[in-house]
Protein backbone atom coordinates (compact mmCIF):
# COMPACT_ATOMS: atom_id res chain seq x y z
CA UNK A 1 0.00 0.00 0.00
CA UNK A 2 1.33 3.69 -0.75
CA UNK A 3 0.94 6.44 1.55
CA UNK A 4 -1.86 8.79 0.64
CA UNK A 5 0.20 11.68 0.97
CA UNK A 6 2.95 10.10 -1.45
CA UNK A 7 -0.01 9.54 -3.82
CA UNK A 8 -1.92 12.86 -3.44
CA UNK A 9 2.03 14.61 -4.02
CA UNK A 10 2.90 12.23 -6.91
CA UNK A 11 -0.20 11.67 -8.36
CA UNK A 12 1.14 11.66 -12.01
CA UNK A 13 3.70 9.08 -11.35
CA UNK A 14 1.26 6.70 -9.60
CA UNK A 15 -1.15 7.22 -12.66
CA UNK A 16 1.70 6.64 -14.66
CA UNK A 17 2.96 3.61 -13.07
CA UNK A 18 -0.26 2.00 -12.89
CA UNK A 19 -0.61 2.59 -16.39
CA UNK A 20 3.19 0.56 -17.03
CA UNK A 21 1.29 -2.33 -15.14
CA UNK A 22 -1.97 -2.41 -17.38
CA UNK A 23 -4.13 -1.66 -13.96
CA UNK A 24 -7.35 0.68 -13.97
CA UNK A 25 -7.38 2.50 -10.86
CA UNK A 26 -9.29 5.91 -10.41
CA UNK A 27 -6.64 8.48 -8.42
CA UNK A 28 -8.85 11.13 -8.81
CA UNK A 29 -11.05 9.84 -7.47
CA UNK A 30 -9.39 8.44 -4.69
CA UNK A 31 -7.91 12.36 -4.26
CA UNK A 32 -11.65 13.44 -3.93
CA UNK A 33 -12.62 11.05 -1.29
CA UNK A 34 -9.69 11.65 0.75
CA UNK A 35 -10.53 15.28 0.45
CA UNK A 36 -13.88 14.51 1.89
CA UNK A 37 -12.43 12.22 4.29
CA UNK A 38 -10.60 14.51 6.36
CA UNK A 39 -13.15 17.42 6.41
CA UNK A 40 -15.18 14.68 7.71
CA UNK A 41 -12.97 13.54 9.93
CA UNK A 42 -12.39 16.96 11.29
CA UNK A 43 -15.95 17.47 11.83
CA UNK A 44 -16.85 14.83 13.78
CA UNK A 45 -13.40 15.87 15.77
CA UNK A 46 -14.71 19.29 16.31
CA UNK A 47 -18.31 18.44 17.40
CA UNK A 48 -17.03 15.60 19.86
CA UNK A 49 -15.17 18.27 21.57
CA UNK A 50 -18.33 20.27 21.60
CA UNK A 51 -20.15 17.76 22.39
CA UNK A 52 -17.82 16.78 25.92
CA UNK A 53 -17.83 20.85 26.48
CA UNK A 54 -21.39 20.40 26.67
CA UNK A 55 -21.68 17.81 28.82
CA UNK A 56 -19.56 19.45 31.42
CA UNK A 57 -22.03 22.64 31.26
CA UNK A 58 -24.53 20.01 31.50
CA UNK A 59 -23.26 18.85 35.29
CA UNK A 60 -23.37 22.38 36.30
CA UNK A 61 -26.56 23.64 34.60
CA UNK A 62 -30.01 23.68 36.38
CA UNK A 63 -33.51 24.12 35.43
CA UNK A 64 -34.64 25.36 32.07
CA UNK A 65 -31.03 26.24 31.15
CA UNK A 66 -29.95 22.85 31.22
CA UNK A 67 -33.12 21.41 29.86
CA UNK A 68 -32.42 24.06 26.72
CA UNK A 69 -28.58 22.36 27.09
CA UNK A 70 -29.82 18.64 27.05
CA UNK A 71 -32.11 19.77 23.83
CA UNK A 72 -28.93 20.98 22.19
CA UNK A 73 -26.55 18.36 22.82
CA UNK A 74 -29.62 15.58 21.51
CA UNK A 75 -29.42 17.76 18.57
CA UNK A 76 -25.23 18.01 18.14
CA UNK A 77 -25.94 14.11 18.54
CA UNK A 78 -27.94 14.05 15.61
CA UNK A 79 -26.14 15.71 13.65
CA UNK A 80 -23.10 13.95 14.68
CA UNK A 81 -25.05 10.14 13.45
CA UNK A 82 -25.58 11.57 10.11
CA UNK A 83 -22.11 12.39 9.85
CA UNK A 84 -20.83 9.49 11.43
CA UNK A 85 -22.97 7.65 8.25
CA UNK A 86 -21.61 9.82 5.86
CA UNK A 87 -18.00 9.15 7.20
CA UNK A 88 -18.42 5.60 6.87
CA UNK A 89 -19.84 5.79 3.54
CA UNK A 90 -16.77 7.67 2.30
CA UNK A 91 -14.19 6.03 4.15
CA UNK A 92 -15.09 2.18 3.00
CA UNK A 93 -14.84 3.66 -0.63
CA UNK A 94 -11.43 5.21 -0.09
CA UNK A 95 -10.21 2.29 1.40
CA UNK A 96 -11.48 -0.58 -1.46
CA UNK A 97 -9.91 2.29 -3.57
CA UNK A 98 -6.53 1.92 -1.90
CA UNK A 99 -6.03 -1.50 -1.85
CA UNK A 100 -5.85 -1.21 -5.53
CA UNK A 101 -3.13 1.28 -6.01
CA UNK A 102 -0.44 -0.72 -7.94
CA UNK A 103 3.24 -0.23 -6.56
CA UNK A 104 5.46 2.11 -9.20
CA UNK A 105 7.75 0.18 -11.23
CA UNK A 106 10.99 0.91 -11.51
CA UNK A 107 12.40 2.85 -14.06
CA UNK A 108 14.19 -0.23 -15.23
CA UNK A 109 11.28 -2.28 -15.76
CA UNK A 110 10.63 -2.52 -19.34
CA UNK A 111 7.08 -1.85 -21.31
CA UNK A 112 4.72 -4.52 -22.07
CA UNK A 113 1.58 -6.22 -21.82
CA UNK A 114 2.30 -9.71 -20.70
CA UNK A 115 5.20 -12.30 -20.06
CA UNK A 116 5.50 -12.79 -23.95
CA UNK A 117 7.05 -8.75 -23.44
CA UNK A 118 9.41 -9.65 -21.01
CA UNK A 119 13.47 -9.42 -21.78
CA UNK A 120 16.04 -11.61 -21.51
CA UNK A 121 18.86 -10.74 -19.22
CA UNK A 122 21.50 -13.55 -19.26
CA UNK A 123 22.08 -17.35 -20.05
CA UNK A 124 23.83 -20.16 -18.35
CA UNK A 125 24.66 -23.83 -19.27
CA UNK A 126 24.40 -25.35 -22.55
CA UNK A 127 21.33 -26.71 -23.42
CA UNK A 128 21.47 -30.64 -24.35
CA UNK A 129 21.73 -32.55 -27.39
CA UNK A 130 20.21 -35.82 -27.47
CA UNK A 131 21.46 -38.47 -29.81
CA UNK A 132 18.13 -40.02 -29.73
CA UNK A 133 14.52 -38.79 -29.27
CA UNK A 134 13.99 -36.99 -25.79
CA UNK A 135 11.11 -38.23 -23.91
CA UNK A 136 8.76 -35.68 -21.87
CA UNK A 137 9.21 -36.02 -18.33
CA UNK A 138 5.44 -37.33 -18.00
CA UNK A 139 6.39 -40.74 -20.03
CA UNK A 140 10.48 -41.14 -18.09
CA UNK A 141 8.47 -40.79 -14.19
CA UNK A 142 5.72 -43.16 -15.52
CA UNK A 143 7.64 -45.75 -17.30
CA UNK A 144 10.47 -45.81 -14.20
CA UNK A 145 7.80 -45.54 -11.44
CA UNK A 146 8.76 -42.01 -10.16
CA UNK A 147 4.67 -40.75 -10.64
CA UNK A 148 1.68 -41.74 -11.27
CA UNK A 149 -0.84 -39.32 -12.87
CA UNK A 150 -3.61 -41.36 -13.55
CA UNK A 151 -4.22 -42.55 -10.07
CA UNK A 152 -3.13 -39.01 -9.21
CA UNK A 153 -6.20 -37.73 -10.85
CA UNK A 154 -8.45 -40.22 -9.35
CA UNK A 155 -7.64 -39.57 -6.26
CA UNK A 156 -7.49 -36.32 -6.45
CA UNK A 157 -9.14 -34.74 -9.66
CA UNK A 158 -7.84 -32.94 -12.17
CA UNK A 159 -4.33 -32.12 -12.08
CA UNK A 160 -3.93 -34.55 -9.09
CA UNK A 161 -0.79 -36.69 -8.71
CA UNK A 162 1.29 -39.60 -7.06
CA UNK A 163 5.18 -38.87 -6.48
CA UNK A 164 6.81 -42.74 -5.82
CA UNK A 165 9.78 -44.75 -5.47
CA UNK A 166 12.52 -42.76 -6.61
CA UNK A 167 10.06 -39.71 -7.61
CA UNK A 168 10.18 -39.55 -4.04
CA UNK A 169 14.16 -39.57 -3.48
CA UNK A 170 14.72 -37.11 -6.09
CA UNK A 171 12.47 -34.56 -4.31
CA UNK A 172 13.67 -35.06 -1.51
CA UNK A 173 16.92 -35.04 -1.99
CA UNK A 174 16.45 -31.64 -4.31
CA UNK A 175 15.00 -29.89 -1.00
CA UNK A 176 17.86 -31.33 1.21
CA UNK A 177 20.29 -29.56 -1.15
CA UNK A 178 17.76 -26.31 -0.94
CA UNK A 179 18.00 -26.13 2.39
CA UNK A 180 21.85 -26.47 2.87
CA UNK A 181 22.82 -24.22 0.35
CA UNK A 182 20.54 -21.02 1.28
CA UNK A 183 21.26 -21.59 4.58
CA UNK A 184 24.87 -20.60 3.38
CA UNK A 185 23.38 -17.82 2.10
CA UNK A 186 22.47 -16.37 5.62
CA UNK A 187 19.11 -17.81 5.66
CA UNK A 188 16.91 -19.25 8.67
CA UNK A 189 14.87 -21.84 8.21
CA UNK A 190 11.23 -21.80 8.88
CA UNK A 191 8.52 -24.35 8.38
CA UNK A 192 5.16 -21.84 8.12
CA UNK A 193 1.69 -22.74 8.32
CA UNK A 194 -0.36 -22.87 4.75
CA UNK A 195 -3.57 -22.30 6.01
CA UNK A 196 -3.50 -18.44 6.73
CA UNK A 197 -6.04 -15.84 7.56
CA UNK A 198 -7.50 -13.17 5.26
CA UNK A 199 -5.54 -10.49 6.83
CA UNK A 200 -2.15 -11.32 5.96
CA UNK A 201 -3.36 -12.34 2.35
CA UNK A 202 -4.22 -8.73 2.87
CA UNK A 203 -1.04 -7.58 4.05
CA UNK A 204 1.25 -9.31 1.51
CA UNK A 205 -1.81 -8.07 -1.58
CA UNK A 206 -2.67 -11.49 -2.09
CA UNK A 207 -6.27 -10.32 -1.96
CA UNK A 208 -8.52 -8.95 -2.67
CA UNK A 209 -7.27 -8.79 -6.28
CA UNK A 210 -6.38 -12.35 -6.13
CA UNK A 211 -9.42 -14.13 -4.70
CA UNK A 212 -10.05 -16.08 -7.84
CA UNK A 213 -7.02 -18.26 -7.52
CA UNK A 214 -6.97 -19.36 -3.87
CA UNK A 215 -8.64 -22.10 -1.84
CA UNK A 216 -10.73 -21.06 1.15
CA UNK A 217 -12.01 -22.97 4.17
CA UNK A 218 -15.40 -22.44 5.44
CA UNK A 219 -13.86 -21.04 8.07
CA UNK A 220 -12.86 -17.76 6.69
CA UNK A 221 -8.73 -19.13 6.18
CA UNK A 222 -7.12 -19.33 2.97
CA UNK A 223 -4.65 -22.16 1.11
CA UNK A 224 -1.58 -19.89 0.84
CA UNK A 225 -0.07 -20.66 -2.46
CA UNK A 226 3.54 -19.67 -0.99
CA UNK A 227 4.93 -19.57 1.99
CA UNK A 228 6.01 -15.63 1.77
CA UNK A 229 2.40 -15.08 3.34
CA UNK A 230 2.57 -16.90 5.99
CA UNK A 231 6.52 -15.71 6.81
CA UNK A 232 5.47 -12.01 6.06
CA UNK A 233 2.58 -12.23 8.72
CA UNK A 234 5.14 -14.01 11.22
CA UNK A 235 6.22 -9.76 12.40
CA UNK A 236 3.05 -8.29 11.21
CA UNK A 237 1.91 -5.25 13.90
CA UNK A 238 5.74 -5.82 15.29
CA UNK A 239 8.30 -2.99 15.60
CA UNK A 240 11.87 -4.57 14.65
CA UNK A 241 15.39 -4.00 15.69
CA UNK A 242 16.73 -1.81 12.90
CA UNK A 243 20.10 -3.22 14.29
CA UNK A 244 19.27 -6.95 13.27
CA UNK A 245 18.18 -6.37 9.62
CA UNK A 246 18.18 -7.82 6.82
CA UNK A 247 15.99 -10.71 8.22
CA UNK A 248 16.78 -13.24 6.21
CA UNK A 249 13.72 -16.36 6.17
CA UNK A 250 13.82 -19.71 4.45
CA UNK A 251 10.15 -20.68 4.45
CA UNK A 252 9.56 -24.22 3.46
CA UNK A 253 5.64 -25.24 3.15
CA UNK A 254 2.90 -26.99 1.17
CA UNK A 255 1.70 -24.66 -1.54
CA UNK A 256 -2.43 -24.10 -2.72
CA UNK A 257 -3.39 -22.59 -6.01
CA UNK A 258 -6.73 -22.84 -8.01
CA UNK A 259 -4.89 -22.10 -11.25
CA UNK A 260 -7.61 -20.18 -11.92
CA UNK A 261 -8.19 -19.32 -15.79
CA UNK A 262 -4.90 -21.50 -16.68
CA UNK A 263 -7.52 -24.86 -17.59
CA UNK A 264 -6.54 -25.35 -21.22
CA UNK A 265 -2.29 -25.11 -19.92
CA UNK A 266 -0.30 -27.37 -18.83
CA UNK A 267 -3.15 -29.92 -18.34
CA UNK A 268 -1.09 -33.10 -18.00
CA UNK A 269 2.32 -33.65 -15.80
CA UNK A 270 3.94 -31.46 -13.43
CA UNK A 271 4.96 -28.21 -14.35
CA UNK A 272 1.34 -26.68 -13.24
CA UNK A 273 -0.44 -28.38 -10.22
CA UNK A 274 -2.62 -27.68 -7.68
CA UNK A 275 -0.78 -29.17 -4.40
CA UNK A 276 3.14 -28.30 -4.55
CA UNK A 277 6.04 -27.63 -2.25
CA UNK A 278 8.28 -25.32 -2.13
CA UNK A 279 11.51 -23.08 -0.23
CA UNK A 280 11.14 -19.94 -0.79
CA UNK A 281 13.29 -16.91 0.30
CA UNK A 282 12.03 -14.07 2.27
CA UNK A 283 13.93 -10.80 3.39
CA UNK A 284 13.35 -7.55 5.71
CA UNK A 285 15.54 -5.27 4.57
CA UNK A 286 15.50 -1.12 6.03
CA UNK A 287 13.64 1.81 4.09
CA UNK A 288 16.27 2.09 1.17
CA UNK A 289 15.82 1.89 -2.39
CA UNK A 290 19.58 1.05 -3.06
CA UNK A 291 19.38 -1.54 -0.56
CA UNK A 292 16.80 -3.65 -2.28
CA UNK A 293 17.53 -3.23 -5.33
CA UNK A 294 21.19 -5.14 -4.03
CA UNK A 295 19.20 -7.55 -2.35
CA UNK A 296 17.24 -7.99 -5.15
CA UNK A 297 20.09 -8.99 -7.36
CA UNK A 298 21.73 -11.33 -4.81
CA UNK A 299 18.53 -13.72 -4.02
CA UNK A 300 18.39 -14.05 -7.49
CA UNK A 301 22.12 -14.73 -7.60
CA UNK A 302 21.32 -17.53 -4.69
CA UNK A 303 19.08 -19.39 -7.18
CA UNK A 304 20.75 -19.29 -9.91
CA UNK A 305 23.76 -20.75 -8.48
CA UNK A 306 21.24 -23.43 -7.24
CA UNK A 307 20.22 -24.01 -10.56
CA UNK A 308 23.69 -24.24 -11.40
CA UNK A 309 24.57 -26.77 -9.23
CA UNK A 310 21.71 -28.86 -10.29
CA UNK A 311 23.07 -28.65 -13.78
CA UNK A 312 20.23 -27.16 -15.52
CA UNK A 313 20.33 -24.67 -18.28
CA UNK A 314 18.44 -21.51 -17.59
CA UNK A 315 18.07 -17.77 -18.54
CA UNK A 316 16.97 -15.44 -16.74
CA UNK A 317 14.05 -12.14 -17.35
CA UNK A 318 13.01 -9.11 -16.26
CA UNK A 319 9.62 -8.56 -16.24
CA UNK A 320 7.69 -5.74 -18.38
CA UNK A 321 5.10 -3.78 -16.25
CA UNK A 322 2.31 -5.65 -17.80
CA UNK A 323 3.38 -8.97 -15.93
CA UNK A 324 4.20 -7.05 -12.37
CA UNK A 325 1.83 -7.58 -9.63
CA UNK A 326 0.22 -4.88 -8.09
CA UNK A 327 2.70 -4.62 -5.11
CA UNK A 328 6.13 -5.36 -7.20
CA UNK A 329 8.49 -2.79 -8.17
CA UNK A 330 10.92 -5.11 -9.96
CA UNK A 331 10.72 -8.90 -10.96
CA UNK A 332 12.97 -11.36 -12.68
CA UNK A 333 12.05 -15.32 -13.54
CA UNK A 334 14.30 -17.33 -14.04
CA UNK A 335 13.22 -20.17 -16.67
CA UNK A 336 14.63 -23.46 -16.95
CA UNK A 337 15.10 -25.43 -19.50
CA UNK A 338 12.47 -28.07 -20.99
CA UNK A 339 13.53 -30.56 -23.86
CA UNK A 340 10.07 -32.03 -24.37
CA UNK A 341 8.77 -28.53 -25.10
CA UNK A 342 11.71 -27.01 -26.64
CA UNK A 343 11.57 -23.90 -24.42
CA UNK A 344 12.34 -22.09 -21.40
CA UNK A 345 9.88 -22.52 -18.07
CA UNK A 346 9.79 -20.46 -14.75
CA UNK A 347 10.75 -21.78 -12.20
CA UNK A 348 11.67 -18.93 -10.06
CA UNK A 349 10.30 -15.27 -9.64
CA UNK A 350 12.37 -12.67 -7.19
CA UNK A 351 10.82 -9.53 -6.26
CA UNK A 352 11.31 -6.90 -4.69
CA UNK A 353 8.38 -4.57 -2.95
CA UNK A 354 9.88 -1.39 -1.23
CA UNK A 355 7.12 -0.57 1.89
CA UNK A 356 4.37 -1.98 -0.47
CA UNK A 357 3.85 -5.10 2.07
CA UNK A 358 5.12 -3.74 5.05
CA UNK A 359 2.71 -0.98 5.56
CA UNK A 360 -0.45 -3.17 4.87
CA UNK A 361 1.43 -5.36 7.55
CA UNK A 362 2.39 -2.36 10.33
CA UNK A 363 5.86 -3.90 9.99
CA UNK A 364 8.57 -1.30 11.47
CA UNK A 365 11.61 -0.67 13.03
CA UNK A 366 14.05 2.55 14.40
CA UNK A 367 16.52 3.91 12.36
CA UNK A 368 20.00 4.66 13.41
CA UNK A 369 18.39 8.32 14.39
CA UNK A 370 15.67 6.47 16.50
CA UNK A 371 12.76 6.87 13.56
CA UNK A 372 9.97 4.75 13.00
CA UNK A 373 10.43 3.66 9.46
CA UNK A 374 8.31 0.97 7.47
CA UNK A 375 11.00 -2.02 6.39
CA UNK A 376 11.53 -3.04 2.99
CA UNK A 377 10.26 -6.70 1.86
CA UNK A 378 11.92 -8.76 -0.78
CA UNK A 379 11.44 -12.50 -1.79
CA UNK A 380 12.39 -15.23 -4.21
CA UNK A 381 11.90 -18.80 -5.27
CA UNK A 382 14.11 -21.26 -3.26
CA UNK A 383 13.17 -24.05 -5.27
CA UNK A 384 9.86 -25.20 -5.91
CA UNK A 385 8.69 -29.38 -6.29
CA UNK A 386 7.53 -31.05 -8.16
CA UNK A 387 8.01 -28.46 -11.24
CA UNK A 388 11.59 -28.69 -11.10
CA UNK A 389 11.90 -32.54 -11.06
CA UNK A 390 10.68 -32.31 -14.92
CA UNK A 391 13.36 -30.37 -15.73
CA UNK A 392 15.71 -32.43 -14.22
CA UNK A 393 14.69 -35.85 -15.39
CA UNK A 394 14.31 -34.53 -18.87
CA UNK A 395 17.35 -33.11 -18.97
CA UNK A 396 19.38 -36.13 -17.24
CA UNK A 397 17.57 -38.87 -19.55
CA UNK A 398 19.63 -41.40 -20.90
CA UNK A 399 18.91 -43.60 -24.06
CA UNK A 400 17.75 -46.69 -21.89
CA UNK A 401 15.10 -44.44 -20.36
CA UNK A 402 16.93 -44.03 -16.91
CA UNK A 403 18.15 -40.78 -15.54
CA UNK A 404 21.37 -39.44 -14.13
CA UNK A 405 21.69 -37.86 -10.95
CA UNK A 406 22.77 -34.54 -11.09
CA UNK A 407 26.21 -34.64 -8.97
CA UNK A 408 25.14 -32.30 -6.34
CA UNK A 409 22.22 -34.53 -5.48
CA UNK A 410 24.05 -37.80 -5.34
CA UNK A 411 24.52 -37.59 -2.09
CA UNK A 412 21.44 -36.92 -1.01
CA UNK A 413 19.54 -39.57 -3.04
CA UNK A 414 22.22 -42.60 -2.75
CA UNK A 415 22.80 -43.77 -6.17
CA UNK A 416 23.80 -41.98 -9.57
CA UNK A 417 21.49 -43.60 -11.76
CA UNK A 418 17.72 -43.59 -10.98
CA UNK A 419 14.71 -46.01 -12.95
CA UNK A 420 14.60 -49.09 -14.65
CA UNK A 421 17.47 -50.02 -17.27
CA UNK A 422 15.38 -51.58 -20.06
Amino acid sequence: MLDINFIRENADVVKAGAAKKRLEVDIDRLLSLDSERKILRAKLDDSKAEQNRMSATIAKAEGDERTQYIERMRSLKDGMAETETLYAAILEEWQKIMLTVPNIPDMTVPEGTDDADNQEVRTWGEIPSFAFAPKDHIELMTANGMADFERGAKVAGFRGYFLKGDGVLLANAVSQLALSHFMTKGFDPMIVPSLVRRETFMGTGYLPQGEDDLYKTQDGEYLAGTGEVAAMGYYMDEVLDGTELPKKMLAYSPCFRREAGSHSKDTKGLIRVHEFFKWEQIVLAEASHEGSVQLHEEITANSEEFMQKLGIPYHVVVNCGGDLGLGQVKKYDIEAWMPSQQAYRETHSASYFHDFQTRRLNIRYRDAEGKMQFAHSLNNTAVAMPRVLTMIVENYQQEDGTICVPEALVPYVGKEILGRRS
